[in-house]
């Protein structure tokens, strides 16, 4: 078997092979780490041996990505306020018609996922999302088939105990919220935005200590709509502050600059016409790749 056909093997799952290390890691960066690392060890493989490239490739992947959980968790602890998940464009559109596809990458359920240990949460997304057989993740975290399924049920249940709904949702109405959620911000109304934001409603930035932020989620409308208020009329008076709208983990979300420098990512999580959550992620570390589309796929 030659070079050519382990890279067009890989190329061809490389949106499944990229989401699913995205959504065990909750970091694009680190995901195109594990897979560049992936695929060096997936050149060297006799493809005589492979019986099915998707599960093979599953676990390579899973592997790695665990092994980056790891490696990573104490720089995690160190780290300086709420840590929140890289925000993620997404390049094909249509990835938002498959619903389970849209959930699983959404803000609110990486949030969730990150509640679970790696193992846990390994063991949901390729189970839960991407359907894959016992043994085969039985074989991706090196335990056994009975373990994996008492893993697989004890995450499902912790996930459906803090799962908010999730429903299809009219796009049109999430854009128009968030139209208004930006005017109202901007402008410093803040009863336009008490209008729309739930009673229990929570702002959360992710800044690594390395800009100014909060360090502590700020919970309950009237705080919220207050510091918004202050952070986007505030600082669009003084300084070269332009927001736009663009689409990152298949919600429409606010980007703010200041002249050509990026300085924020904003996704907001709508329930029943309500926002109930703001994640605001503005450590330079997890915008530095924030342009670059990137494929998913199950």
């Amino acid at each position: 078997m030659t070079t050519d056909e382990h890279a067009e093997r890989f190329t061809l799952l490389r949106p499944l092979l990229f989401t699913i290390a995205y959504e065990i890691l909750g970091s694009a960066t680190e995901s195109d780490d594990v897979l560049q690392d992936s695929y060096l060890r997936w050149a060297q493989v006799d493809l005589a041996s492979v019986r099915d490239t998707r599960s093979y490739l599953a676990r390579l992947v899973t592997r790695q990505a665990l092994n980056a959980v790891r490696a990573s968790a104490r720089r995690r602890e160190d780290y300086i306020g709420p840590w929140l998940p890289e925000p993620l464009l997404v390049e094909d559109t249509d990835a938002a018609a498959d619903l389970v596809l849209a959930e699983s990458v959404s803000m609110a359920m990486l949030v969730l996922l990150e509640t679970l240990s790696p193992d846990e949460r390994a063991v949901f997304v390729l189970r839960e999302v991407f359907g894959f057989d016992y043994d085969e993740i039985a074989a991706a975290v090196g335990k056994s088939i009975m373990t994996v399924r008492q893993v697989a049920h004890r995450a499902r249940s912790h996930v459906d105990a803090r799962r908010k709904r999730f429903e299809p949702v009219d796009t049109a109405e999430i854009t128009q919220i968030t139209q208004q959620f930006m005017t109202a911000a901007t402008t410093g109304d803040v009863q336009g935005l008490l209008s729309l934001l739930a009673p229990d409603a929570t702002w959360t930035a992710d800044s690594g200590g390395k800009v100014t932020a909060a360090r502590r989620p700020v919970v309950g409308a009237e705080k919220v709509a207050a510091a918004l208020a202050n952070i986007f009329h505030t600082r669009r008076r003084t300084s070269d502050t332009r927001i736009e709208t663009v689409t990152f983990n298949n919600t429409p979300a606010m980007v703010a600059y200041n002249g050509d420098h990026l300085e924020g990512v904003f996704l907001i999580e709508i329930l029943d016409g309500k926002i109930t959550n703001i994640y605001a992620i503005r450590n330079p570390d997890k915008l530095a790749t924030v342009a670059v589309p990137r494929q998913i796929s199950r």
